[in-house]
């Protein structure tokens, strides 16, 4: 077990995942999926729309537990922030957010949101709200809980670019300035490489890895040109190994660390 304070590592291993549809087919959603994230790290899971994405996040984060395989998160609890903000309409940013913290300290909550720009909004409804505050609100509610895993489940669809890119720069220096393991699942590969320690790289459905990718430099050392050109590569590699994924039918067997 990790130190007091100190985020411990998340260990998947998925077999299969299948789901039988209205009509009675039988699925195959997810195989052989296998990854390690360690302690305080920040990791992306990136692949096409409909891959499965979503439903290994729902599978680590205990919500689903129909699937061969295991998972072993870090001790301690589990925040995540869906796809859509899931506020409760009939109450307040602040009262949404002491929801999940009722101990949170007044100090804490006003520095939190001070941070994502929420201090005037704290008395609002979510139907007052835009979908870029509404998303923020989500995130607040998320690191108001004393957790040691955080999963994020592409929190910045549907938001324009320079929205996008304000609020995954609030995200980082908020996941920097806690120990947490962190996971995100995206189709954007600018947002895993400004975001993440560490990427993997999945196949269409039924999703595998493909590859994996570790950013050596932090952060806040990544420059426009260096991203730029490890997008160039990550796209290149996925659209190579996809195909070939596709042509064998052995996703799952290319494993090459970067």
């Amino acid at each position: 077990m990790s130190p007091a304070g100190v985020p411990g590592p998340l260990d998947v291993r998925v077999a299969r995942k299948r789901l039988v549809n209205a009509s009675g087919q039988t699925i195959e959603i997810l195989a052989n999926i296998a990854f390690r994230l360690g302690p305080g790290e920040v990791g992306a899971l990136i692949g096409p729309s409909g891959c499965g994405k979503s439903t290994l996040l729902r599978i680590i984060a205990g919500l689903d537990a129909r699937f061969e395989g295991s998972v072993e998160r870090p001790p301690g609890a589990v925040a995540m922030v869906f796809q859509e903000p899931r506020l409760l309409p009939w109450r307040s940013v602040e009262a949404n957010i002491r929801l999940v913290a009722p101990g949170l300290g007044k100090d804490a909550l006003d520095a939190l949101l001070a941070s994502l720009g929420l201090e005037s909004h704290r008395a609002h409804f979510p139907g007052e709200l835009s979908l870029g505050l509404a998303r923020r609100a989500a995130i607040a509610r998320a690191f108001a809980i004393d957790s040691s895993l955080l999963l994020l489940d592409e929190p910045f669809s549907s938001l324009d670019g320079p929205l996008a890119l304000a609020i995954q720069r609030e995200l980082a220096a908020l996941v920097a300035a806690r120990p947490l393991t962190t996971l995100l699942v995206t189709h954007d590969i600018d947002e895993a490489i400004r975001l993440a320690d560490r990427i993997w790289i999945l196949s269409p459905r039924p999703a595998r890895i493909l590859d994996e990718i570790a950013l050596a430099s932090p952060r806040s050392a990544r420059t426009e040109a260096a991203a730029q050109s490890l997008k160039a590569r990550i796209e290149t590699l996925q659209a190579t190994l996809t195909g070939r994924a596709c042509e064998t039918g052995e996703a799952g067997d290319v494993q090459r660390r970067r």
